[in-house]
């Protein structure tokens, strides 16, 4: 089972849109997708027809067990989607009170890893879905997986914002071994390249992250928009789309990359 996290410590960035597609193109060609929403904001839970506000279990059940994580307790989390080889653990308005209730808890950044470990031979892939915010819950997303994508808007103050993320990144990989560093894949996003603003952003992360930057740039795209209105996965609400088209190259080079790594 192979576990990537979308993050970023800047919201709007173009997250659930990744996770979804990505999702839907893995599943389209066969493998068993599971999605995880750490965001309490539940916008991937609400993408998908679900009310953070009404939902009785969700990933904060995850932390309340603490050390009892079972998998018949995984398992009473999972929801359908609009794809029958994509399951959901949704996020609920609760997950806002954990980073309170984390302080002075040993194993909290732990319980997502602990969660999927139950049911790794369920799922080929699992994509997770992380807040913007530096806490509790992003660190379960970095625990939790071997590889980090990390959607990064072209325009100026997102490009900040990714230097706090990679920033993350490095405090984190200081204390990991040399064998499990987590690597990480920029994720160029809404381009539009009619603007100053996009083109100078693209050149500028080419720039600073050359080893990093994924050669799939995501365009501005209202198919997007359309594919969420109808809680659809883009590629099957319109698998001809430049955005589509965009991710299926992403995930071509993942999956290379991927393929290069168990070499």
């Amino acid at each position: 089972m192979h576990v990537w996290s979308v993050a970023n410590q800047k919201g709007g960035v173009g997250k659930t849109t990744t996770v979804v597609t990505v999702a839907g193109l893995l599943a389209e060609v066969g493998y068993r997708v599971l999605l995880v929403d750490l965001d309490p904001h539940g916008s991937l839970t609400s993408y998908f027809g679900y009310d953070p506000d009404e939902l009785e279990h969700s990933v904060y059940d995850l932390f309340a067990t603490k050390h009892k994580i079972n998998r018949e307790g995984v398992e009473r989390l999972l929801l359908k989607s609009s794809h029958d080889r994509i399951d959901l653990i949704p996020a609920s308005t609760a997950m806002a009170t954990l980073e309170r209730k984390a302080i002075g808890e040993e194993g909290m950044g732990l319980q997502v890893a602990k969660a999927l470990a139950q049911v790794r031979d369920s799922y080929d892939y699992v994509l997770i879905d992380s807040p913007p915010v530096l806490g509790v819950l992003m660190v379960n997303a970095l625990a939790a997986c071997q590889h980090l994508l990390v959607p990064v808007q072209t325009e100026f103050l997102a490009l900040k914002g990714l230097e706090r993320m990679v920033r993350t990144i490095s405090m984190i990989n200081r204390a990991r071994s040399k064998s499990k560093k987590l690597s990480f894949t920029i994720i160029p996003t809404f381009y539009d390249r009619r603007t100053q603003a996009s083109v100078s952003s693209l050149r500028e992360l080419h720039n600073k992250y050359p080893n990093e930057i994924s050669n799939a740039v995501i365009p501005v795209d209202t198919k997007f928009r359309n594919a969420s209105i109808r809680g659809l996965v883009p590629s099957v609400m319109d698998s001809s789309s430049r955005g589509v088209h965009s991710y299926a190259r992403l995930l071509r080079s993942l999956l290379e990359r991927q393929k290069q790594e168990v070499l």
